[in-house]
């Protein structure tokens, strides 16, 4: 286990968990420090839960850490960003075949640099047949966006009107051929209320936690704390009530 962390044995590992990775310069900036070292400590922060999530057996992990309206950042701060997510893809590289990785980009691809874009397409092809675990990245994501240009590619594929249902709409989203596409267990850090439009469609009925700390002071304990909070809810699905009594001190 990751810093040899375990949760409890009747814990409920959720599938799918995702997370809007916030509050980087928040955190620089009450310690005095530039922004880009914010965005540092939180990737640091961000490979060490998503490494976590693995070894308890969480199959898919989605991260999103930038959105189709981040755009309007300094250029200074982009070009930072981009060789973090270089950093990324080659971590996740180094980890893929040990831990069958398969790395999925959520977003367009229009607006990153070539170079970034073909390492995205490179790895999802040098990993597409791995089936453990999930790496999905939204970069350039908007939930709006997502639901266009789904709509974009059934409308170019001739689908008609009547044939068009839940099943085969969720297939054209950017995470359709996915087995477990819908988000159990959703974390925003840095005390933010909201899902700013992250995966619209894919948390139809996920357990929403709200962390208050920023994301380079989220750390594998806290996950597991969440995880345990997670285990202790019951989810019903728009059905009837499953009385679940858990084998575990919910105060541990």
């Amino acid at each position: 286990m990751s810093d040899k962390i375990i949760l409890p044995k009747d814990a409920v590992i959720p599938n799918h968990i995702a997370i809007i990775l916030d509050g980087n310069r928040r955190w620089a900036r009450a310690k005095g420090l530039p922004t880009l070292e914010g965005h540092r400590a939180g990737f640091a922060a961000g490979m060490k839960i998503a490494k976590a999530s693995r070894d308890w057996g969480v199959h898919t992990f989605t991260v999103w850490g930038f959105s189709t309206e981040n755009w309007d950042r300094s250029p200074t701060e982009i070009s930072y960003l981009m060789k973090l997510y270089r950093k990324m893809l080659d971590e996740i590289r180094k980890e893929a075949k040990k831990d069958q990785i398969r790395f999925v980009h959520l977003g367009r691809e229009d607006r990153f640099p070539k170079d970034l874009i073909k390492y995205f397409r490179e790895l999802e092809e040098e990993t597409k047949d791995y089936n453990k675990h999930v790496f999905n990245v939204a970069l350039d994501y908007g939930g709006h966006d997502e639901i266009v240009r789904a709509t974009q590619k059934i409308i170019n594929d001739g689908v008609k009107s009547k044939d068009v249902d839940e099943k085969l709409f969720a297939s054209y989203l950017d995470t359709g051929d996915q087995p477990y596409p819908y988000v159990d267990l959703f974390i925003r850090t840095s005390g933010e209320q909201r899902t700013s439009g992250f995966l619209p469609w894919q948390l139809n009925y996920a357990e929403f936690y709200w962390e208050l700390g920023h994301l380079p002071d989220m750390t594998p304990e806290k996950l597991r704390d969440i995880i345990i909070d997670f285990s202790r809810r019951r989810r019903r699905f728009g059905g009837n009530d499953e009385v679940r009594h858990f084998g575990f001190d919910p105060e541990v």
